[in-house]
């Protein structure tokens, strides 16, 4: 092996995921413990305090959720990060690290109707505000930035309407502001976009779509940058002061560029508890070695069943970032050249009810509530995944009655259209 930086593919198979040092096993092994023996009482103490790094309680982590973070970071780009039990989960954990009762952060729009749903109602319970902002006005962010904004949240690709943030120039209103930029990546994965490389400080990820990618664990991820400074201004005390529950250890000064990902770890897991399953961190890790191959592919597929679907008369338009006649399709070229993903919307001309004549009626395609599988997937979100936003909620985050959500699959693209073709009727 040569010194010279290896390439995405490469590390999606080989990043963090050595040989087992204990039997020599080439696959990372699935650690089903709940606790781990220490050495003495000496090694006890360390770990407990901070001063040394290893397995404690596998709820806080574990050899294989270990390898899982090791690869994940190689690949965003990141100095750290932290599996957990689901998106949500991530989400959660990120915002806990950064935020007080009374402080507020900004957040696109353009968002999964989840996360909506999580950032105005249960972020309540901890005395958080959502300012919301839009990602094709620019200086809406600008104008919702106040003394108490600690967070800036976008997706790179949104859910459902597959719309590209300009990142650059939201990363330029959080760095004015002193904030870090939160990118949810999950629609795009590492393999299309590398946030950090355009100003994002904190990545996170369901790892239960694109990253496993065969629908069959959950899973979620927060990436840490490196690359914000925590102890300026003083307006992140849990990464920046004293902790009470460490003996006094500042954290930012002790780690530095992995702060983040250890605070949230040693406070935000170990005391909010939402763990990544063993199982579910090794199934992920064997779905990521192929990430790059299926990414491929699911961007050539829907490239074509989009320009399908755009000359089709029952159809009233298409939204999809790959093609040319796209409004986000120069952004999609600066910041995912490799493909739009595939996810995206169209309109049905017959709205509502058409779209729910759809679902019933196709074939190939699966009826569910999640992307980012082998399988194509289809929705309806204004009766499902946005059905708890209002109207004006839901065409706001393009999740309008009229619209269609598509996660196109890895299968013949010419079984895919034909299974469209005779849903539309």
């Amino acid at each position: 092996m040569t010194d010279k930086p290896q390439g995405f593919d490469t590390l999606a198979v080989h990043a963090g995921t050595a040989p087992d040092s204990a039997t020599n096993a080439r696959i990372t092994p699935i650690y089903q413990t709940t606790a781990y023996v220490f050495n003495d009482p000496e090694h006890a103490a360390d770990l407990f305090a901070l001063k040394a790094f290893g397995n404690i309680y596998t709820r806080i982590m574990n050899p294989t959720q270990g390898a899982l973070e090791g690869k994940v970071a190689a690949l965003e780009g990141g100095t750290a990060a932290l599996a957990v039990a689901s998106g949500h989960a991530a989400q959660m954990l990120a915002f806990h690290a950064l935020m007080q009762p009374g402080d507020e952060f900004i957040a696109a729009r353009q968002l999964y109707g989840g996360s909506i749903n999580q950032f105005n109602h249960s972020f309540k319970s901890f005395g958080w505000k959502v300012v919301w902002a839009d990602i094709d006005d620019i200086s809406s962010f600008e104008k919702a930035v106040s003394p108490k904004t600690k967070a800036i949240f976008v997706e790179s690709i949104a859910n459902p309407g597959g719309r590209i943030t300009d990142l650059e120039a939201v990363a330029k209103v959080a760095q004015k502001a002193g904030v870090p930029l939160i990118v949810d990546n999950t629609l795009a994965t590492p393999y299309l976009c590398q946030p950090i490389k355009h100003g994002a400080n904190i990545v996170l990820h369901s790892l239960t779509k694109f990253m496993g990618g065969h629908g069959n664990s959950m899973g979620g991820v927060i990436v840490d940058g490196g690359n914000f400074d925590w102890s300026k201004g003083g307006k992140y005390p849990l990464l920046s002061e004293p902790n009470d529950s460490y003996h006094g250890l500042k954290l930012h000064a002790a780690f530095g560029g992995m702060a983040f990902a250890i605070a949230c770890r040693v406070l935000g897991l170990r005391d909010l508890g939402p763990a990544i399953a063993p199982l579910n961190a090794f199934l992920i890790l064997t779905g990521m070695e192929t990430l790059g191959l299926r990414m491929q592919r699911h961007c050539e597929n829907s490239l074509k069943v989009a320009e399908w679907l755009a000359k089709d008369k029952r159809v009233a338009w298409v939204n999809y970032a790959g093609l040319a006649s796209d409004k986000y399709h120069a952004l999609q070229k600066k910041y995912a050249p490799r493909g739009a993903g595939s996810v995206f919307t169209f309109g049905l001309k017959g709205g509502y009810d058409a779209g729910v004549k759809m679902v019933k009626s196709v074939k190939l395609f699966s009826h569910l509530a999640n992307i980012g599988d082998t399988r194509s997937l289809i929705i309806h979100p204004a009766s499902t995944t946005h059905s708890q936003l209002t109207a004006d909620q839901r065409a706001k985050a393009g999740a309008g009655d009229d619209v269609m959500r598509l996660s196109i699959g890895i299968e013949d693209a010419a079984d895919i259209i034909a299974d469209l073709d005779q849903a539309l009727g």
